[in-house]
């Protein structure tokens, strides 16, 4: 399979609909040569009916991240469908995002200097208000979309998940070889004009 991904095998958590951004991140990296497992906690038959609804149906292996013992034992239950992995995604859970974007800026630098050495790269992805069902969950968002509508300097279209899941994939290929510790940021532009 030919592809920005060919070859490379993913581990991404985070896909509960179709709608979600880890969805469109693990369709589009698969349409670009990966080979994809996926992560579910809590709902795993939820996980299973939408994985199947990839272009190649991914195993999902049940994590939860707050268990040592999952995260103890992931690589050998990962391993029973990959002979290792190339990249990973995560998603954070939106219940805890008021005061995480610091603090995951700060942990992206601090995994970005010590996994460098290591030919391992860390970098997030910020992307405009997107209308998924985590998006839901927050108080105010319809307002945010509007807001983006009008200042965005290129557009933007909260239905167009897409374009994050594009950032990703981009960001998992060989062609950002020395970025780390970095945010690209799938807004639109908004992030450069201000509010």
């Amino acid at each position: 399979m030919t592809g920005i991904l060919a070859g490379k095998r993913l581990l991404i958590t985070g896909v509960l609909t179709e709608s979600s951004i880890a969805f469109h991140t693990a369709r589009l990296a698969q349409e670009q040569g990966a080979t994809v497992v996926l992560t579910g906690y809590g709902r795993l038959s939820l996980v299973n009916r939408i994985a199947r609804r990839l272009p190649q149906p991914a195993p999902v292996v049940e994590l939860d991240v707050t268990d040592p013992a999952h995260l103890d034992s992931l690589a050998d239950r990962v391993g029973a469908y990959v002979d290792g992995l190339d990249a990973g995604v995560a998603w954070p859970s939106y219940d805890w995002m008021g005061v995480a974007k610091a603090g995951l800026e700060s942990c992206s630098r601090y995994l970005a200097h010590h996994l460098g050495p290591r030919g391992i790269r860390v970098n997030l992805v910020a992307a405009g208000p997107l209308r998924t069902v985590a998006a839901r969950n927050i108080p105010g968002s319809a307002g945010f979309e509007e807001a983006w509508d009008t200042r965005a300097p290129l557009g933007w279209k909260a239905d167009d998940v897409e374009v994050a899941a594009r950032a990703c994939v981009a960001l998992l290929s060989d062609w950002f070889p020395a970025t780390t510790g970095e945010i690209v940021h799938a807004d639109g532009g908004y992030h450069a004009v201000g509010a």
